[in-house]
């Protein structure tokens, strides 16, 4: 059975990703990309359906876990009643090749371990052909896949299971190298375990050493970048939401999806963190990989794609895996691309505006792109759509996605740029008006002063946070103040917000659901916005402690069981929480900065 969702850590080399628990399983890895087949879905099954376990024979054994510093490289220490021993996880960042490097050290005494490998392809549904090669190799072949297992350790075959019984002694280190290939082609070469760990530190030590502080909270930060770095695919510059598919918003329940893939909207969220920790480097390659994935006639957008901008993401089921603790269906691919929501093309309009605004450079072409997509959007932006939520029923007026619509022409009648059309620029603030004035005479409640979720809705919406920080209105305006009350009074359960009420019955979906988390961290900027600074701290450390061991958060939480869910770890709560910090760390150097000037006023 597969461990709390709290329980894992990942690894990862800018490619893929594999999540490692406490007892020492590789539960889920997908090879060679996030979005490829899964050859350990043990996390969303058994161990039938493919694990790794390297872990003391003790079955009293403890443990503890660290990243080494800046990275993902996984330090997890065992003390047994005959010694102390050191596993050293990582997944080498140095060239192409994709695998999992596994070092077990003796640190006192003697350890006795144990190890399984259970290899199983497409997503646990094949069982490979394995052979050991002359060298002692382990290799194991299934369709276009391939796997081999370098160690000095010689593994048996038992009931499809390749184990071994090993011992480590102090001072003593034994390598395991698992390397992937496409099976019609040669193997990939060996390579040594020891460089290729000091490589891997050194990349993820150059990276981390970049990061802009934060005061109190800059190890926080620095965590959750690096884990935003390690769910980014190198070769295109995408970021993936999360390594993972099908983990629960509820346990037991259907809301599981697939979010190994790009979601256009981040641009915004990450482009802000990125830029805000010194990133400019990371943020126009994200915006180049914004700029590829929406190429193509305005209305073709959509609102996610595959890690090199592909458009076809079919969804379908896996019925071959019982779900995580029971949770069905298991989902592939997600429907959520074929999807009209109004939202993303005022996020994407933002996210190149705050770049622009923060020194990342803009090629010439990008004011007629711009131009050609706000064209598009004064034709449809009265229309009905699914929202940033993505609900399977009916289409409403989203106040959050009309706010976001008049945040794309404000923003681009705003830019500050030689050679720009006044006729266009007049023309965007007056649609920018118009959609200002329609979102105050119907997305306000008539009777409370607060916006609600849709047009003619009586419900609340947490994306209204964010509508709130687009300064559509300044925040000491009533409607601003009664937005946030409203929500804390109706969306926030034991201290944490959730999305909206599942029982509207808005979204086609059973109900049930966890609070999620970055609609917790958008409060905290709402604090700051509205000058609430200790409510901004306060809930901002709450929301802190719910980071597992290794600091890592998924996309919700349950107050009442203490447990993480969703896809894990949640690419879009990592961001939130960046841009959190940083909103308060701002916010305390500016008062400190009007405290001195008044203080040196007064002294003079």
């Amino acid at each position: 059975m597969a461990g709390r969702i709290e329980d894992y850590a990942m690894i990862g080399n800018c490619r893929s990703a594999a999540l490692v628990c406490r007892d020492g399983s590789i539960d889920w890895m997908c090879v060679p990309r996030f979005d490829s087949a899964a050859c350990f879905a043990a996390l969303l099954g058994t161990e039938e359906h493919g694990r790794w376990l390297i872990a003391p024979a003790d079955v009293q054994a403890k443990s503890t876990r660290r990243y080494r510093d800046g990275g993902l490289v996984l330090e997890t220490e065992w003390v047994t009643t005959t010694g102390r021993a050191r596993v050293v996880d990582f997944m080498p960042i140095d060239g192409e090749a994709v695998g999992i490097v596994r070092i077990v050290e003796g640190l006192e005494g003697s350890v006795d371990f144990a190890t399984d490998l259970v290899i199983r392809f497409d997503y646990g549904c094949s069982i490979p052909w394995v052979v050991k090669q002359d060298d002692g190799s382990t290799r194991a072949v299934a369709g276009p896949d391939l796997l081999i297992l370098r160690s000095p350790v010689g593994l048996e075959g038992k009931d499809f299971h390749s184990v071994a019984d090993f011992t480590v002694a102090h001072g003593e280190s034994i390598p395991f190298v698992l390397g992937y290939g496409q099976s019609h082609l040669e193997a990939p070469p060996a390579l040594d375990p020891y460089d290729a760990l000091e490589k891997t530190e050194s990349f993820w030590e150059a990276w981390s050493s970049r990061c802009n502080g934060t005061g109190e909270w800059s190890d926080i930060v620095r965590r959750s970048l690096v884990t935003l770095k390690g769910l980014s695919y190198l070769p295109t510059g995408g970021l993936v939401a999360a390594p993972t598919t099908s983990l629960p918003e509820h346990i037991g329940g259907a809301r599981n999806w697939d979010y190994r893939f790009c979601w256009a909207r981040d641009a915004t969220y990450m482009l802000t963190a990125l830029v805000n920790a010194g990133y400019h480097d990371e943020a126009s390659a994200w915006r180049d990989w914004v700029r590829r994935a929406i190429a193509g006639t305005p209305d073709q957008l959509q609102v996610l794609y595959g890690l090199a901008g592909e458009r076809r993401l079919h969804e379908h089921e896996l019925d071959w895996l019982p779900g995580y603790e029971g949770s069905l269906p298991v989902r592939i691919g997600n429907a959520a691309a074929e999807q009209f929501q109004l939202d993303i093309f005022g996020e994407l309009v933002g996210a190149f505006d705050h770049a622009l605004r923060n020194g990342v450079d803009m090629k010439p072409e990008d004011d007629s792109v711009q131009a050609l997509f706000l064209d598009h959007l004064a034709g449809i932006w009265r229309n009905p759509d699914e929202g940033i939520w993505e609900i399977r029923g009916e289409p409403q007026h989203f106040v959050h996605s009309k706010v976001m619509a008049w945040l794309a022409f404000r923003r681009a009648a705003d830019q500050k740029r030689e050679g720009r059309d006044p006729a266009l620029i007049r023309k965007w603030t007056e649609i920018a008006n118009e959609i200002h004035a329609d979102i105050c005479a119907n997305g306000v409640h008539p009777e409370h002063g607060y916006f609600v979720q849709a047009y003619g809705s009586e419900h609340l919406d947490a994306s209204l946070l964010l509508a709130t920080l687009t300064d559509f209105l300044p925040p000491d305006d009533p409607r601003i103040r009664k937005t946030v009350e409203a929500i804390e009074q109706h969306l926030m359960v034991e201290g944490f917000v959730r999305r909206y009420d599942t029982l509207s019955g808005i979204d086609g979906l059973p109900p049930g659901e966890g609070e999620f988390l970055p609609c917790s961290f958008w409060l905290v900027e709402n604090y700051v916005a509205l000058g609430r600074f200790d409510d901004a701290r306060e809930l901002f450390k709450r929301l802190v402690a719910l980071c597992n061991d290794v600091g890592l958060l998924s996309e919700e939480y349950d107050p009442r069981s203490g447990r993480l869910l969703g896809n894990f770890p949640q690419a879009f709560s990592h961001v939130a929480l960046v841009n959190a910090a940083f909103s308060i760390a701002h916010a305390k150097s500016a008062t400190a900065d009007v405290q001195s000037g008044t203080h040196a006023a007064q002294g003079a």
